[in-house]
């Protein structure tokens, strides 16, 4: 099934690190031709050329998912680049845990931005193109907290997560007959995610939490999964956590 990928055009969002990086790697390695998005433009650079220096096929843009038009011109670039897109995985997303006593409205409104707006504005630009292609696959991340309410300190960060998942069931109920959609939904998986906490006293037990994580490329892998099946298969929904996870 590797030829399922090989020569796919795929854009990352969220890819200077973690899930991202890793999921850029391996899916370059089977052949895909990777576009990368993030804010980093150092670690972006230094992911393309490594990419590159394997025989393999990346460019970046720097992108902050948080504007729909750098949205867009990650999509356009991949599309005048290569005349296509084969797979979009908005992947960007952030993780700051605290009691919603601490009402840190501007955590909120971050996590609003990025993890869900930031889902929607990947599905505004690339839908047009794959509806005009007549196929497309959107990999949209998840999470184990948007299946379970991760709390203490995790209520808002489930609830953007809990809205991925429905947008992207809604989003295949519409649009599902030769446009693919996968929701990946990972428990502690080992990246950046754990740091963008800053209420001291959660962080510590996020740490904790974390300390059972399992390596990025085990979502790489999966997402791999998806993407490499036949056309008319559509893996919808993909749970993956450390066995030691009870939630």
């Amino acid at each position: 099934m590797e030829n399922n990928i090989k020569n796919k055009v795929i854009v990352i969002t969220g890819a200077s690190s973690g899930l991202g990086e890793e999921t850029a790697k391996y899916l370059a390695e089977k052949g895909a031709i990777v576009v990368l998005g993030a804010r980093r433009k150092d670690k972006l650079e230094q992911i393309v050329s490594d990419i590159n220096a394997k025989s393999g096929t990346a460019l970046y843009q720097v992108t902050d998912v948080t504007s729909k038009v750098q949205v867009k011109a990650l999509v356009d670039k991949a599309v005048t680049t290569y005349g296509k897109i084969d797979v979009l995985i908005n992947n960007a997303g952030i993780m700051p845990i605290a009691p919603m006593s601490e009402v840190r409205t501007d955590e909120w409104d971050s996590m609003i931005d990025i993890n869900i707006k930031g889902v929607l504005y990947g599905i505004a630009a690339a839908l047009p193109i794959f509806q005009k292609q007549e196929s497309g696959h959107f990999i949209n991340l998840g999470s184990v907290a948007g299946i379970k309410v991760f709390s203490p300190g995790g209520t808002v960060y489930s609830g953007t997560k809990y809205a991925v998942r429905a947008i992207s069931e809604g989003l295949r109920h519409e649009v599902g007959r030769n446009i693919r959609t996968t929701t990946i939904e990972p428990g502690a998986i080992d990246s950046e995610l754990k740091l963008s906490t800053n209420h001291q006293e959660s962080a510590v037990g996020v740490n904790e939490f974390y300390k059972l994580a399992i390596p990025a490329s085990s979502v790489a892998r999966a997402i791999a999964f998806a993407i490499e099946q036949p056309a008319d298969v559509d893996i919808n929904e993909i749970v993956i956590r450390p066995t030691i996870q009870d939630f």
